[in-house]
Order: structure tokens, then C-alpha cells, then sequence
């Protein structure tokens, strides 16, 4: 009897304890994350809009269907434009994933080193960045370096430099986080130096590799590196929360997230590279030991998911307009509602 009592005296302060740390959590969020779930993914993208996005776009690939496409909210919302489903989107560190398979393919044509460092490849930065002779390409696309994150720069944002070099000079001279493949930390400038790397070895621009061996040969023709390769009007403006203006003119060259891309496009991508259809045997193998199958993708006016799940054999890309503030948590609770539907369709 006791043992039952102190059961449910446990449910009890449990239950307590649960309620009681809502009051620690934005209304905001409990919102989006107990409502009842759509029966379909466009009512959910629909929901999201309410919840104060500006505008939404989802992509779903699921093995034996066509291809879905949903959209809500403003492609621009001064002009009263609708969100477009095949709007170009800034997808951010989404292009962290093209830079690691270029990378596999040219260590795999013994183009580079994964063990080589950052020294030997960049030897005229070495002395200015620490660690440099112990730092290898690996570690760098691994984020395993402990060089510091340039966007981490306080007030980076408001600011930010226009040229990869002035980002570079923002941690060049300065302490490293850790030594050298003791930890994990995302830094972007791994993908800075990364991309002065592939520039160097191939002697030409790794855009231009990228578009070459990985775009072309997938069909992709609304994916690239640049926001200047491509006319504005098809790229969707994207808000930060209490910012009035327009996110899309704000340029980000640098091979950490520069890329543009449709949301069918990076689905593509993200199902060929997890299908093995994308790189040979050795290529996969390569990739495989170091980086991952999946990415988000964060810049101000932008938020990106792409994930494949292989419980459904579906690719899920989500592109949401607006960031700051709760965006990015509700970006994640949204998606993962999103999956849901996906998986109760396939079941059904």
C-alpha cells in the first residue's frame, strides 16, 4: 500500500512540475507544439503562417510518389506577392553539404589530404592562425579545429564584412577555442578556409567545380553559389523580427552559406547524396567518415531544414522567411509536425 501511495504521490509532483515549467516556456511555442495535428502538411503550413511567419515553403519527396510541393504566406510581403513553391531561398549552412562532397571527390582523385593541415596547404595564414601545423583538412570539415567561429564576432550581424577576407581577419591573431580534435564547435570559417583550399588546388573556383561534378550531373539548374548569379525578383525576401526591411539584398559569399537554391533542388541533392546515387563506392566511403547527410541553414530572414528519413524513405526540405526572436524553435517544432504527416500518409 505504501509503495502504491508513493507511486502515485511521484505522478502527482511530476505532473506538477510539468505544468508548472510551462510558465518557463513561451506561450508561443506550447501553442504550436499542442494543437492538434493536420490531417494534411498544406493546413500545417498554413498554421505556421499563423504562428508569425512571414512566409513558408515545404518540399516532400517520398519514395514511389511525386514530389509535393506547399507554400504559404509572402514571397513578398510589401508587394502582396503569395510564397511561390519553386522560389530560389537562401539555404545557408545547407551548403556546408556541397562543399564535404566536393571535398570526398577530390580526396578520392588524391587531389587532397584529409591529414594534410592547414599549414601545409595555406602556409602564407599559418602563422596567424593558431594550431595551424596540427589543424588538418579533416578537423576542419569535421569542426573539430578549435579555429574561432567569425560570425560569433559581437555585433557581427549589423555589420558583417562583405569580403571573405575581412570575415577571415575577424579570427586571424586571435587564441583558438581548443586544441586541435579535442572537442566539437561549429565554425564557419572552417568552410571559409575550406573554400581557399579547393581555390588553391584546383586553380579555379569551387563554385565552378560544385556546378561541374555535383549540379549538372543531378539535373539541378536552380541551385547556385552566388545570390548574384541569380535575378532577385525569384528569390523569396526573408524578415527578422523587428526588422521592417527586406532581407534579400543582404549578400553572403562566403562557402559556409552562400548558396541559393530551390527547395525541390536541395531535395535532390540531399535524397542522391543519401542513396548512394550521387558519389561512387569510394566517394561514399570518404563522405561517410566525415560529415554528415543532413543540415539546417541559418541566416538573418532565413531559416532551412533538409533531412532525409529513412523510416519513411522521405526528404522533408522546409524554407521559412523570417527569423529572430522564437522563429528558429518553432521552425524546428513545425517541421517535425511536418514529418508526422508525412509518416501517418505513408502508414495509412
Amino acid at each position: 500500500m505504501k509503495k502504491k501511495q508513493s507511486k502515485r504521490i511521484l505522478r502527482i509532483i511530476f505532473i506538477i512540475a510539468s505544468i508548472s515549467s510551462l510558465w518557463f516556456v513561451p506561450w508561443i511555442l506550447v501553442k504550436a507544439w499542442i494543437f492538434p495535428l493536420p490531417d494534411t502538411v498544406q493546413e500545417q503550413v498554413n498554421e505556421a503562417i499563423d504562428h508569425g511567419f512571414d512566409g513558408m515553403i515545404v518540399y516532400v519527396d517520398q519514395a514511389g510518389k511525386p514530389p509535393e510541393f506547399y507554400a504559404a504566406g509572402w514571397h513578398d510581403r510589401k508587394n502582396k506577392i503569395p510564397a511561390n513553391p519553386h522560389a530560389l531561398f537562401k539555404i545557408a549552412s545547407i551548403s556546408k553539404l556541397y562543399v564535404a562532397v566536393a571535398v570526398a571527390k577530390l580526396v578520392n582523385d588524391n587531389q587532397l589530404s584529409l591529414d594534410k593541415t592547414l599549414a601545409g596547404y595555406l602556409p602564407e595564414i599559418a602563422g596567424r592562425i593558431e594550431n595551424a601545423d596540427k589543424i588538418t583538412l579533416r578537423m576542419m570539415v569535421q569542426h573539430r579545429s578549435g579555429i574561432p567561429n567569425f560570425t560569433d564576432t559581437p555585433g557581427y550581424w549589423q555589420h558583417p564584412p562583405r569580403t571573405n577576407r575581412e570575415n577571415l581577419e575577424l579570427v586571424l591573431d586571435t587564441p583558438a577555442d581548443f586544441e586541435p580534435d579535442k572537442k566539437y564547435r561549429y565554425s564557419n570559417t572552417n568552410y571559409l578556409l575550406i573554400g581557399e583550399i579547393l581555390d588553391k588546388t584546383l586553380g579555379y573556383s569551387h563554385h565552378q567545380y560544385i556546378k561541374k561534378e555535383i549540379l549538372m550531373p543531378l539535373g539541378l539548374n536552380n541551385t547556385y553559389s552566388l545570390l548574384s548569379e541569380v535575378d532577385l525578383d525569384d528569390v523569396m525576401s526573408g524578415y527578422d523580427v523587428g526588422y521592417d526591411g527586406d532581407l534579400k539584398y543582404h549578400d553572403f559569399i562566403n562557402p559556409a552559406g552562400s548558396m541559393v537554391a530551390t527547395a525541390e533542388d536541395v531535395g535532390i541533392f540531399l535524397r542522391a547524396l543519401n542513396d548512394g546515387s550521387l558519389l561512387n563506392d569510394k566517394e561514399q566511403a570518404i563522405y561517410s567518415s566525415i560529415y554528415e547527410y543532413e543540415h539546417t541553414g541559418l541566416l538573418p530572414g532565413y531559416s532551412s531544414i533538409a533531412r532525409y528519413h529513412k523510416d519513411s524513405d522521405a526528404v522533408v526540405v522546409q524554407f521559412v522567411s523570417t527569423s529572430g526572436g522564437y522563429t528558429w524553435n518553432l521552425t524546428e517544432i513545425v517541421y517535425n509536425r511536418v514529418v508526422k504527416i508525412v509518416r501517418s500518409k505513408r502508414s495509412s
